[in-house]
């Protein structure tokens, strides 16, 4: 099959390369998914598990990409609750191999069936930044109707999800970003935006809940923003500073099928928009994630037509 391999990480995306690779073979409750789309996280050539496995050993050449769309075309042994020739989408683990390739093997668990009226490019755009969005709003930031939320990077891929489904939620949302965002996060559901090359931070005032996908500086200030009880959920590592009277949470994304499910569901009854920046076929894939310009949304790799 053909894949992209990376196998130096002083080189980063400049050492990509397309090859042929064997086609995985299905594990204990594993399936094997024809990749019709991959999504990709701008920061996966510096996560530890792009270049080790779990004890710590070189796993390279490594496969990247951690998010796709796609066919089940096996079943691996005691793998249930999954047919071949289903629609899915989902997360590979994160220490495996990954979908800027024609296959990859996927535990089942981290999977969900993708409904027929979804286009394949739009599932492999969801699941990172839906769940980080769902979980770091609902699970870790317990956000409730009528509660402010700081939503950083809110024209981004993570950013708009966060600013909806907060809005959804009945929160009143304030984003931020550069200036040339604004009218981005406006149209995606923020009742306010904050300009963080032009104004004043702490002019915000209190807020119940910051959710961080920026860190540094940024971060650090927010922390002091946070009213009592409040919380600021962070992507980007722990947080420098803990609010006075509130909690700081740092968290790693998790596949959870029931919340791509209720994702999915989101999107085919338009409560949820979708953030797809610059869309490759996997032969213009290297190239295109090699680009020096600013991404404005998710990008998308069609690895088939």
């Amino acid at each position: 099959m053909r894949a992209i391999v990376v196998t130096d990480q002083a080189a980063g995306t400049a050492g990509m390369k397309l090859v042929e690779r064997p086609e995985p073979i299905a594990a204990i409750n594993d399936v094997i998914v024809m990749i019709y789309a991959s999504g990709y996280v701008g920061t996966e050539l510096t996560w530890p598990s792009t270049w080790t496995d779990r004890t710590n050993r070189d796993r390279t050449p490594t496969i990247p990409g951690h998010e796709f769309a796609g066919v089940v075309t096996s079943l691996g042994y005691g793998t249930t609750g999954l047919t071949v020739g289903q629609r899915v989408f989902g997360i590979t683990d994160w220490y495996r191999d990954g979908t800027l390739a024609e296959y990859a093997a996927i535990e089942a668990r981290n999977l969900a069936p993708l409904p027929g009226d979804v286009d394949f490019t739009v599932g492999a755009s969801l699941p990172i930044s839906g769940l980080t969005a769902w979980q770091g709003l609902y699970d870790h930031g317990h956000l409730k109707g009528g509660q402010t939320i700081l939503a950083h990077g809110a024209a981004g891929a993570v950013g708009t999800m966060v600013v909806q489904l907060a809005r959804e939620a009945g929160a009143y949302v304030i984003g931020t970003g550069r200036t040339s965002d604004r009218q981005k996060a406006l149209e995606y559901g923020a009742h306010e935006f904050f300009d963080l090359d032009n104004d004043n931070l702490e002019d915000i005032g209190g807020v119940d809940l910051v959710f961080d996908v920026i860190g540094g500086d940024i971060g650090k200030r927010s922390a002091g923003l946070i009213r009592p009880g409040g919380t600021i959920v962070s992507v980007v590592g722990p947080n420098e500073a803990h609010p006075i009277n509130g909690r700081a949470i740092d968290f790693v994304v998790e596949p959870d099928r029931g919340q791509l499910t209720e994702i999915v569901q989101r999107v085919r009854d338009g409560r949820l928009r979708i953030n797809i920046g610059e869309i490759s076929t996997l032969d213009e894939a290297i190239t295109t994630l090699n680009s020096t310009k600013r991404r404005l949304g998710k990008p998308v790799i069609r690895v088939r037509s």
